[in-house]
């Protein structure tokens, strides 16, 4: 069933299946709740899931302002209050695995959380890596000094859409800055005060989130096991979906208990 929830002054759009415990779904940057139903379809046997339009996706409108994590995380929070969902599960597949680990980190009454192919550990850089940074900065400084600022920010922002993934190339000019802070959050810290047991599901060929950010979290988060899949990539939902249901039935099955 497709709802709306004004929250905060942010209009949030959301689907709702099943029946039982509540479980709330998060989708990964620049996809929508479409990308994860295959999720919510299985996770629906056991729970009510409310699968969320991240804002800036999707149905839901972009922020207002420049968010981190910190933001959609409090969206979440709020939401929960609002529905007054009673210790709800939490599913994040990439980007929303990062709201997940913090809203998670510092909410003593979530049930458990399932982490699938999440973000939230912040890449080892090469040297390569921070001289292209520099050089970037470096330019940015010149062309303001030769161009003016308003040229300038034009010329730069087009430099970083044709530079950038092609998730920043197709995303507005708030929702990049909205992704170029959010990947410079680094969660590490909070994962020790992760309470709630934790499943991580990931695709061992993962190159956006690879399996060695999945077995540090596994190490930090107290109470974590992890599942990984031969040959599946950054969507091992789509990538495996029958395994992939099979695992995630039998970790909520066992919440039900």
């Amino acid at each position: 069933m497709e709802q709306y929830i004004e929250i905060a002054g942010s209009r949030l759009h959301y689907e709702v299946t099943g029946s039982g415990k509540p479980l709330i779904l998060m989708h990964g940057w620049g996809c929508n709740l479409s990308t994860v139903r295959s999720i919510a379809l299985t996770a629906a046997r056991t729970h009510t899931v409310y699968n969320i339009d991240l804002p800036g996706f999707g149905k839901s409108p972009e922020p207002d302002d420049v968010w981190g994590v910190g933001e959609y995380a409090t969206l979440i929070e709020r939401f929960i209050e609002a529905l007054n969902l009673k210790a709800p599960v939490l599913v994040g597949h990439s980007y929303g695995g990062r709201i997940a680990i913090l809203l998670s980190s510092r909410n003593s009454s979530i049930d458990a959380i399932v982490l699938v192919d999440a973000a939230g550990i912040k890449p080892k850089r090469s040297f390569n890596y921070y001289r292209k940074v520099y050089t970037f900065k470096a330019a940015k400084a010149l062309m303001k000094l030769l161009l003016g600022p308003e040229r300038a920010s034009r010329r730069i922002e087009a430099m970083r859409a044709s530079r950038g993934s092609s998730d920043y190339a197709q995303a507005s000019p708030r929702m990049r800055a909205i992704m170029s802070k959010s990947v410079n959050q680094d969660l590490t810290s909070v994962l020790s005060s992760i309470k709630a047991p934790a499943l991580l599901i990931w695709g061992e060929n993962d190159t956006a989130t690879p399996l060695s950010d999945a077995k540090k979290m596994e190490r930090m988060i107290p109470d974590a096991g992890l599942v990984s899949f031969p040959g599946c990539g950054h969507y091992s939902f789509l990538d495996n979906p029958g395994q992939f249901a099979a695992v995630l039935s039998s970790f909520l099955s066992s919440r039900m208990k």
